[in-house]
């Protein structure tokens, strides 16, 4: 059984390399939803795959962190990543192009290990992430799937390549959130961040 729990957030961007100039040469942004889907093969004790309420804490707390942000390459030249970094209080370095697609692959890989390292305590069965979808505007989206996260042809996202800008870090109900992440740190759940 598959479950949806929709997010939005809007965020700058340029994307180097792709084919549209606007694109590639100037900062713009988009409203964007991410949908995380989520799956099991039994019910917890409340009868569902997992507690919407439950995404409302760690989940959301990530996915609101590139809300009226800046997302920066960190591959990109070190004069516009310096002015981001300097100018604007809200911003995160991150290993791939922020693309729709790499957005997407950022998304599973933050939301994958948030939930791989909470404790259920509900009896929740076997839920994992099935896939992270991200729509760049109306008419566009790209969804990533577990194979397409750690597929090094798309270029790799590791958590030891993604910083958050102090003034996101701060923001957190817990600011050592993507510490633990990055440490590995199991956490009960529900994730109370």
């Amino acid at each position: 059984m598959l479950i949806r729990k929709l997010f939005k957030f809007e965020n700058a961007h340029i994307v180097r390399g792709c084919s549209t100039r606007r694109c590639s040469h100037s900062i713009h942004g988009h409203s964007y939803k991410v949908e995380l889907l989520l799956e099991a093969h039994a019910l917890d004790q409340g009868q569902m795959v997992y507690d919407f309420g439950l995404l409302k804490h760690g989940p959301r707390t990530l996915i609101d962190a590139f809300d009226h942000a800046v997302a920066i390459w960190l591959d990109d030249d070190p004069d516009y990543i310096a002015a981001c970094q300097r100018l604007s209080e809200r911003w995160i370095r991150i290993p791939v192009s922020p693309s729709a697609e790499q957005f997407s692959r950022l998304f599973f890989v933050l939301i994958d290990r948030l939930l791989d390292l909470t404790e259920m305590g509900n009896g929740e069965a076997d839920v994992r992430l099935h896939s992270v979808i991200v729509h760049e505007t109306e008419t566009g989206y790209a969804q990533c799937f577990r194979q397409d996260a750690v597929n090094p042809k798309m270029g790799m996202i590791l958590l030891e390549d993604i910083e958050f800008s102090p003034a996101i870090r701060d923001d957190w109900p817990d600011p050592g959130l993507f510490d633990k992440l990055k440490r590995g740190e199991r956490t009960a759940n529900p994730i109370r961040v």
